[in-house]
């Protein structure tokens, strides 16, 4: 009976934990979009694994504008993993973060061209050749005396930037949209941003050069060549991407509590469409003690989250439905804007039901907690 109890218990914790993790995130919204993005030249890539990861504006909470997070090189976390950059997008009448991530394909970045191989659609600056990574010398800087690794792909528009804007959306923002694929790649496993990459980021917003109220949109780090070295051979900004005027009232950002984790210090992505949400875990699974009864619940789990992963599949085709009847018809922003509360409500409410059906079904399978009678203190 004890150890049943303590079953309970245990279950019941976990059930907490699960739930604060679901709902307990903060994310930021922007009322005002991020400066276009800087001119300026690759380091050299240090050494045979590393990968280039572009920079770009993130937000700091502290003094309510908008910084510059270097591009720096970085070791994959994972043999065959690739970045997808960050971005900002316009939704529900705010510009949003879209943090970035690592994963076996590069999924949508806003259609943002940061240069160097990110050009809006894909990864152009290398590939991986079963456990080696390849690099594009016409788009990225690499010492052929050290790396021998290499090989040459042309790339249009792959040493000028034509268009510097750093968002999606809104009034001058990118118009393009996620591909199939795109959207594939972003259901599938993804790791956040390692140790170094995370500490780089977070000297980024610690330094007030960076910040766009400082250097105009031409940041004094604009590059690095290992994450963090802000001293030691960092690439200053050429030019700003243009002209930065930011609101005489800067600090229209508002903290909302959405689901989803966040890593780095960054916003999580705001979970809009089904394909936003994050990819379920199977939940931590307490032994009843009765063989019979866990086969049967482990059933039950399984036929839960088949019925799950279909309704989502169903809401993301009406919704990719509702997109290109707005596509075809032209719709102007506030009508689109209209449609993604529309598409976020119905998100969240579905996400909300399979996160109660998730619960009950658990709640189920826990035992029964029953006080136990105390015992008579030895005198």
């Amino acid at each position: 009976m004890r150890i049943r109890s303590i079953r309970a218990v245990l279950f019941a914790f976990a059930v907490m934990i699960l739930s604060s993790a679901s709902f307990g995130q903060v994310r930021i919204s922007v009322r005002f979009g991020p400066p276009l993005l800087p001119v300026y030249e690759q380091p050299l890539c240090p050494g045979d694994g590393y990968i280039w990861t572009p920079g770009y504006w993130a937000w700091g909470d502290d003094d309510g504008g908008y910084y510059w997070v270097p591009g720096t090189w970085i070791m994959a976390p994972e043999v065959g993993y690739l970045w997808t950059p960050p971005f900002w997008g316009w939704e529900s009448g705010a510009f949003f973060f879209h943090e970035g991530y690592w994963g076996q394909h590069v999924g949508f970045y806003g259609g943002v061209n940061y240069g160097f191989g990110y050009f809006g659609d894909g990864f152009a600056g290398g590939r991986w050749d079963h456990d080696h990574f390849f690099y594009n010398r016409s788009v990225t800087n690499v010492n052929v005396t050290n790396i021998h690794n290499v090989y040459n792909e042309t790339v249009v528009n792959n040493t000028t930037i034509v268009n510097r804007v750093s968002y999606n959306g809104g009034e001058g923002g990118i118009t393009r949209r996620p591909t199939t694929q795109e959207e594939n790649a972003e259901r599938e496993r993804h790791i956040p941003p390692p140790a170094l990459q995370a500490q780089h980021m977070q000297a980024a917003r610690g330094n007030p050069e960076l910040r766009a109220t400082a250097n105009h949109g031409k940041p004094p780090i604009a590059a690095t060549g290992r994450p963090g070295e802000f001293s030691r051979e960092a690439v200053p900004a050429h030019e700003a991407g243009g002209p930065y005027n930011p609101p005489a009232n800067r600090g229209g950002n508002d903290r909302t509590a959405q689901p989803g984790g966040g890593n780095g210090g960054n916003p999580p992505a705001r979970i809009v469409h089904p394909k936003d949400i994050p990819q379920a875990e199977r939940p931590a699974y307490a032994s009843s003690g009765n063989e019979k009864q866990d086969k049967k619940y482990q059933q039950q789990q399984e036929k839960l989250q088949q019925k799950q992963v279909q309704e989502r599949q169903k809401l993301q085709q009406r919704q990719d439905q509702d997109h290109q009847r707005m596509t075809q018809q032209k719709a102007n922003d506030n009508r689109q804007q209209q449609t993604e509360q529309k598409h976020q409500q119905q998100t969240e409410q579905l996400q909300q039901r399979h996160q109660q059906q998730q619960q009950k079904l658990q709640q189920r399978q826990a035992p029964a907690s029953r006080p136990q009678a105390e015992k008579p203190r030895k005198q």
